[in-house]
């Protein structure tokens, strides 16, 4: 036995365990609790544990399966947007394209159409022209027959204007000259 001394009076210590290995008894309770609690979590809780994590794994890598197909979509969209955007720009500008030829079409048929009808006008104005120089011509042969058959009667002295003959010389004589006239005309 050993003794211990404290100052004034000396105790007998009892041997006591290590405070570091522990009792037998409570060694193997300790392993039986914890083989109980191992083979319990093992059984229920870790299932439990595996099915929630794979829950978990699967909707992670759902979501990045559903956002790669969201995004090729996506992509897709785009590609058929810009490409609809390109035909709808070609065909504004077949439609730009159409519309200036259709508008210098029209130009150009308003102008036939204005040259047609000045030309028309021009030669409506030529033929009133023509008519008239010849109902001058006629008024002025018949006013210059006159007064020929009238100077002509003056100096004879006698009034020619009666005798249908003398008018029938005259006519072939102003008949006369409007042909040469009209030839000399030709000629230049």
């Amino acid at each position: 036995m050993t003794t211990l001394t404290l100052g004034i009076a000396r105790l007998p210590l009892a041997e006591e365990p290590s405070p570091l290995l522990p009792h037998l008894s409570e060694l193997i309770v300790g392993l039986v609790a914890f083989t109980l609690l191992f083979l319990f979590l093992r059984a229920k809780v870790f299932p439990m544990f595996e099915k929630v994590y794979a829950e978990r794994h699967e909707a992670i890598e759902g979501g990045i399966e559903r956002a790669r197909q969201a995004e090729e979509q996506a992509n897709l969209a785009l590609a058929q947007y810009r490409q609809q955007l390109a035909e709808a720009r070609h065909e504004a500008s077949e439609i730009r394209a159409q519309a200036q030829a259709d508008r210098q079409a029209m130009i150009e048929q308003a102008r036939g159409d204005a040259a047609q009808a000045a030309d028309q006008v021009s030669r409506r104005a030529q033929e009133a022209l023509a008519g008239e120089s010849h109902a001058v011509r006629s008024a002025l042969t018949r006013d210059l027959g006159a007064v020929s058959v009238d100077l002509a009667g003056k100096i004879v002295g006698e009034s020619l204007a009666d005798d249908a003959r003398i008018r029938a010389t005259v006519d072939r004589f102003i008949a006369d000259l409007e042909s040469a006239a009209a030839r000399t005309s030709e000629q230049a």
